[in-house]
């Protein structure tokens, strides 16, 4: 293997949205080949998002390190995720401040409002959920008209529209969340990582609290909300139809999509494929949404 060979195995991998294993295994030996050759931290980030999704934290932390040896700015908001989390094990809350402080103190946005958090949790820092409103509320003007799937704008609205649920703002608080569900559905077109659904099912549930659901008229990610509960569903793609289950059974709900079961609406999410295509890069293309009975 040489350099080029290197690279674009790993271009290849990231186009592609459920890989086998084989494709992770080659891609993780093309990834650790380049940072031993380039010491690039933009490389050992690749590598360690890699292993963030795959939820072997202790390597991706490795990877991290690694990045945050070379002063790679986006390696500091990563490990604050790592202790704030407690990922590999053990919250440290002092270390998530320090590295989330060191990054908002640069602007970063995601870092910002995880900062916000630790204020309204109380983590390290004494408890202000003024300071933690104040915060939120400065970010929304610099991320309300947001291009790049990259940008925070879910989290942001998700913890303004919350505000503004308690606020008694409901109107507003549902415009948010609708604008924040489209925002992340595109982004999970790209890329279903787990803490991405994880936004979109809490904003579902939370959206349904405030906002009545319309049985007739539907879509794919409000799935999350009719696969809590027992239920029967058709959709569309292209000329086939498409059949979708949830049944009950011990205090647990199972989904059952064409004929393969699934532990509940998380695993149904982050698993379910069509074609060799995960649901989330195609739900676009999905539509004639139908509860049945």
């Amino acid at each position: 293997m040489n350099v080029k060979e290197a690279q674009k195995i790993a271009e290849d991998f990231s186009q592609k949205s459920a890989p086998s294993k084989d494709d992770e295994f080659i891609f993780t030996e093309a990834m650790q080949f380049l940072i031993e050759k380039k010491n690039r931290p933009r490389d050992m980030m690749f590598l360690g998002g890699f292993y963030y999704e795959k939820k072997k934290f202790d390597l991706a932390l490795k990877y991290y390190e690694m990045a945050a040896a070379l002063d790679f700015d986006e390696a500091y908001e990563c490990l604050g995720y790592i202790w704030y989390y407690g990922r590999t094990g053990e919250k440290d809350y002092k270390k998530a401040f320090e590295y989330f402080s060191k990054m908002m103190a640069k602007g970063h946005l995601v870092a910002t409002y995880k900062v916000a958090d630790m204020y309204k949790n109380g983590y390290y820092v004494e408890k202000d959920l003024n300071k933690y409103r104040e915060i939120i509320e400065s970010l929304y003007p610099k991320v309300k008209n947001s291009k790049y799937l990259g940008e925070p704008l879910p989290e942001v609205f998700t913890r303004l529209a919350r505000i503004r649920t308690e606020d008694g703002q409901t109107e507003e608080a549902i415009k948010l969340y609708l604008k924040a569900k489209d925002f992340q559905a595109q982004r999970l077109s790209y890329n279903a990582f787990f803490g991405d659904l994880n936004i979109m099912e809490w904003l579902i549930d939370d959206l349904y609290k405030i906002y009545p659901f319309d049985k007739d008229c539907f879509d794919f990610y409000d799935l999350y909300h009719l696969l809590k509960s027992p239920c029967k569903i058709t959709f569309r793609y292209n000329d086939r139809i498409l059949h979708l289950e949830a049944v009950t059974e011990d205090d647990s709900t199972a989904v059952c999509f064409e004929g393969k079961w699934f532990r509940g609406r998380r695993e149904f999410f982050a698993n379910a494929v069509l074609d060799g295509e995960r649901l989330t890069s195609m739900y676009s293309e999905f539509y004639g949404f139908t509860l049945e009975g």
